[in-house]
């Protein structure tokens, strides 16, 4: 199977499951779900993303023979998550934006509270799935993904790294400044679905880290990927604005060491990514692959 086909088929099989949890069917202990929340919840997760994170978590599972069935919850929850904190950035008080993926932002269809609590609800409803008995997982590999999942996406992961991100556009960060935003408030997610796949599946301490270093090396490639299309792209390619980093002067790798060397640096990380799944041969072809889309997609 080729790695399109792969993650296409990955990609609808999550938004399957995402439909059906973003329903408006209240769940055991639940009192009722307002409409209104709901729709602006589905707005904010069910409108096309490339649901990159989610296949990391399947493909990872399935490298080591883990549940696949548990890997796709497990996927759901942080596309949950991911867009919670996609939902938070767009709002004026963040990044203030119009536009997330082609279409009006949650704020802007619904309203900044209606947007805040979608955000709020998405955020609980990610630990909700891992949490549930319908995720077929032992209690200690359930709480170990809770704790995983917790400290990539606070204060010294994802939403630590949006405050960061916040201080750099009235002082610009050095180089390793820059790279630590980058690495919690992009990173750590991707950096959590690649480590996933080697809980789910119940693997020791080195195959854990190893997986978890691999998502370490695709989450800096895809926020430099990220950063290179800021520059070069258009809103029409990118479903959403372009050149903000710039015109907020904050500090990326790329203003600060250009395009050619981003471009080189990107090569690196995809070889250096690779090199980390050498061991499991042609089982991780796949996952070699979503390195170098990573690295060298257009949106």
């Amino acid at each position: 199977m080729t790695f399109e086909t792969q993650f296409r088929g990955n990609a609808a099989r999550t938004e399957a499951l995402l439909t059906k949890l973003l329903s408006s069917e209240t769940r055991a202990d639940e009192i009722t779900r307002p409409e209104n929340l709901a729709e602006a919840m589905r707005h904010g997760v069910l409108n096309g993303g490339k649901r990159l994170r989610p296949f990391l978590v399947i493909e990872t599972a399935s490298l080591l023979n883990g549940d696949a069935e548990v890997a796709l919850r497990v996927g759901a929850a942080l596309e949950c998550l991911h867009c919670y904190s996609l939902v938070h950035d767009d709002l004026p008080a963040m990044d203030n934006d119009d536009l997330r993926r082609g279409q009006p932002t949650v704020h802007r269809k619904f309203d900044e509270a209606t947007a805040i609590l979608a955000g709020d609800s998405l955020l609980t409803l990610a630990f909700d799935i891992i949490a549930a008995p319908e995720t077929h997982l032992p209690d200690d590999r359930k709480a170990a993904l809770v704790l995983a999942l917790a400290r990539a996406a606070g204060i010294g992961g994802m939403a630590g790294g949006q405050a960061l991100d916040l201080a750099a556009e009235k002082t610009a960060p050095d180089e390793a400044g820059i790279i630590t935003l980058q690495a919690m408030k992009t990173g750590a997610l991707i950096r959590f679905a690649c480590e996933a796949g080697a809980i789910i599946a119940g693997s020791d301490d080195v195959e854990r880290h190893r997986l978890r270093n691999f998502g370490e090396k695709i989450g800096l490639a895809f926020q430099l990927a990220d950063d290179l299309l800021d520059l070069t792209s258009d809103a029409a390619t990118m479903g959403k604005a372009t050149g903000k980093d710039a015109g907020r002067s904050k500090g990326t790798l790329v203003a600060l060491r250009g395009a050619e060397w981003a471009t080189a640096r990107l090569r690196e990380l995809v070889k250096e990514a690779t090199d980390l799944l050498a061991l499991y041969g042609d089982r991780a072809d796949i996952l070699i692959e979503t390195a170098k889309f990573v690295a060298e997609r257009k949106n």
